[in-house]
C-alpha cells in the first residue's frame, strides 16, 4: 500500500522528492550560502535541498517567504496561513495543507475553520472574516484576472485595511506558485 497522502489533514507530513536533494557534505559554497536563510529558519528540509540546485534562486526565495508568511505588522499569522490554505486546497497541495493548517490552529486558534475546509474544500461555509480571506485566496488562486473590486470590498467589509489585503494577496500568490513547486519536485507521504 502507497504511502503518498491525497487527503487533506493536520497530520505531519515527509515529502519524497523526484529530484535527488543535493548533498550538504557536498554542497557548493553559492549553495551553502543559499542554505543560510532556511525558510522559517527550521531545519534544512529535502524540499529546500532540492530547490538548492538553483542557489541563486534559494537565496532570494527564502527570505522573501520568511517575510511574507512571518512579517511583522499587517495581517495575523493566523490569517497568513488561511490564505496559504486558500491557494493550497485550490491546487490540491497536500503538504502544503497539512503545514498551513497546524500553523492556523496554532496562530489562528479556530480547529472549527480547518475542520469546515477539509470537510467542504472551496465551499466552506465560515464567519464573515475568515470566509472573506479563504474565499478570497481561493479565488486568486483560481483565476487570477477575474478578482476585483467586489472581491476587495468585500475583505474591507471584514475589517481588513489596504496593508492587511496586501499581505493577503502576497500569501495567497507566493503558495499559488509554491504548491506548482511542491506538485512537480515531489509528493506528500506519511511519516515511517
Amino acid at each position: 500500500m502507497s504511502k503518498v497522502v491525497h487527503d487533506f489533514t493536520v497530520e505531519v507530513l515527509d515529502w519524497s522528492p523526484f529530484v535527488t536533494p543535493i548533498d550538504l557534505a557536498q554542497a557548493s559554497p553559492e549553495q551553502r550560502t543559499a542554505l543560510k536563510i532556511t525558510p522559517s529558519n527550521t531545519k534544512i528540509s529535502a524540499y529546500v535541498l532540492v530547490l538548492a540546485h538553483d542557489p541563486e534562486s534559494l537565496e532570494s526565495r527564502s527570505p522573501l517567504f520568511n517575510i511574507i508568511m512571518m512579517g511583522k505588522g499587517g495581517l495575523s499569522r493566523g490569517d497568513r496561513e488561511l490564505g496559504a490554505m486558500g491557494a493550497s486546497a485550490v491546487n490540491g497541495c497536500v503538504y502544503c495543507m497539512s503545514v498551513h493548517a497546524r500553523n492556523f490552529n496554532t496562530f489562528g486558534k479556530r480547529p472549527d475553520v480547518v475542520q469546515e475546509i477539509f470537510a467542504h474544500g472551496t465551499k466552506a461555509t465560515l464567519d464573515e472574516h475568515h470566509g472573506a480571506i479563504f474565499d478570497f485566496a481561493a479565488r486568486l488562486s483560481e483565476n487570477p484576472p477575474a478578482v476585483g473590486a467586489a472581491d476587495i470590498g468585500r475583505l474591507r467589509n471584514a475589517g481588513l485595511n489596504e496593508e492587511e489585503i496586501v499581505d493577503l494577496i502576497h500569501s495567497a500568490a507566493l503558495f499559488g506558485w509554491a504548491n506548482r513547486l511542491m506538485h512537480t519536485l515531489g509528493e506528500p507521504v506519511r511519516k515511517g
